[in-house]
Formats: C-alpha cells, sequence, structure tokens
C-alpha cells in the first residue's frame, strides 16, 4: 500500500507542472505561438531534408542528456534528494505540457503525433530510467542504491542514446514524410 502511496505522491508532482505548462502557453506567451517555429511546415520539411550524421549525433546527445541525468544522480546522494525528484517531476511535467500545448496549437492532432514520433522508441529506455533514480530519491532510507540500480541505469541509458542517434531521426524522417 505505501508503495502506491508514493508512486501516486510522485505523479502528484508531475501533474501540477503539466498544467502549468498548458495554462503557461496558453496565458504566457500566446502571442509568440503565431510565430513560425519548431512546429511550422516549413521548419519541419528542412529537417526532414538534413542528413543526419549518427557519430556527431551522439556527441550531441551525451551532452544534452548525460549531463542532466548525471546533475540529478548527483543530487540522488545528497541531502537534497527529494527536493531534487520533486524540481524533476515538475519541471518535466512543465516542459511537456509546454510542448504538447504548442505542437496541438501549432499542428493540431498532427502536432500530437509528431510529439509521440519525436520520443520514441528512446524514451522508453530513458524513463525507466529516471523512474529508479527518482524512486530512489522519493523511498530514501527504505530504498537505497546498489549495483543492479547502477548497472540498470547507466544500461538504459547507453541503449536510449543509441535508439535516439540511429533510430528516431528515420521514423521521424518517415512521419515526415507523411505531411
Amino acid at each position: 500500500m505505501k508503495i502506491l502511496r508514493s508512486r501516486k505522491q510522485m505523479f502528484a508532482f508531475f501533474m501540477p507542472g503539466f498544467l502549468l505548462g498548458i495554462l503557461y502557453v496558453n496565458f504566457v506567451v500566446k502571442q509568440y505561438i503565431a510565430e513560425p517555429g519548431i512546429f511550422s511546415i516549413y521548419f519541419l520539411k528542412q529537417y526532414a531534408a538534413v542528413e543526419i550524421i549518427a557519430g556527431e549525433y551522439m556527441l550531441y546527445l551525451l551532452r544534452v542528456r548525460v549531463l542532466p541525468c548525471a546533475f540529478l544522480v548527483g543530487l540522488a546522494f545528497t541531502k537534497m534528494r527529494k527536493v531534487s525528484a520533486v524540481a524533476f517531476l515538475l519541471w518535466t511535467g512543465f516542459s511537456s505540457g509546454m510542448l504538447l500545448t504548442m505542437a496541438v496549437i501549432g499542428m493540431g492532432v498532427k502536432g500530437i503525433i509528431l510529439c509521440v514520433v519525436g520520443i520514441l522508441p528512446h524514451f522508453l529506455c530513458y524513463i525507466p530510467a529516471a523512474i529508479v533514480v527518482l524512486w530512489y530519491c522519493w523511498m530514501y532510507p527504505q530504498n537505497r542504491w546498489n549495483k543492479q540500480k547502477t548497472v540498470f541505469v547507466i544500461l538504459m541509458g547507453m541503449m536510449g542514446l543509441i535508439l535516439e542517434a540511429h533510430v528516431n531521426p528515420v521514423l521521424m524522417k518517415a512521419f515526415l514524410g507523411t505531411l
């Protein structure tokens, strides 16, 4: 029962962030949405035409994905572990709400599909790795860090990076070809 309560508590921090992201787009940055951006057909067609070099893209992804992950893992071993988990959940929810709202306003249902294609398949690896770290932060001291968690987080992160560098560009180009 305690596990279910804890999962609900973690979800309870993600959802307000998600709602704030939606409200932020609708009320604060509404005037900027009309300008051409990443959800314009012109930008998306340019993206589809670009040749992505997997090796260079992997180096970029290492900076973009590993640094925030290392920061969260580093904070997980301090007294700020629960605060960092809450901040991560709020920020992730806020970012998700903003992105999905901008996608829907810019492209309608195709925007939602674009967002789903944009996070597949690599987020199927990133999300479980993040949940393990957040779960540790949330449940400490009942939950201890061990070698299995370390191996799982590293392997899922590496698989996610490989999928993001090699598979996701192919999926994105296939979807963008339908626009």
